[in-house]
């Protein structure tokens, strides 16, 4: 059985900061190709399915999951993917 260890703020940071620029970058594609069924919820469902897959990979990585974290980090990922979809959303939903 491997050991998981909670992660400190900095490391969750620096998943976080790696995330919202994939997710971003993935977003900018989508857009772009317009390739999913769905118009623009079809992409931002898409894009949050993403978001959780990889962050959960991210964590797992470093021998984590979501469900090791503290409540303060799970809020912190909670607020931080809500900004990263309304900056999406304000930035192609026209």
């Amino acid at each position: 059985m491997t050991k998981s260890w909670v992660l400190d703020n900095k490391i969750l940071d620096e998943i976080l900061e790696y995330l919202d620029k994939s997710i971003n970058n993935l977003a900018k594609e989508a857009f772009e190709n317009l390739e999913l069924e769905g118009g623009f919820q079809g992409i931002k469902n898409f894009l949050q399915n993403q978001y959780d897959i990889r962050l959960e990979n991210l964590l797992s990585a470093k021998k984590s999951s979501i469900h090791h974290l503290e409540s303060s980090m799970k809020n912190k990922i909670i607020q931080r993917k809500q900004s990263v979809f309304e900056n999406i959303s304000s930035q192609y939903q026209n």
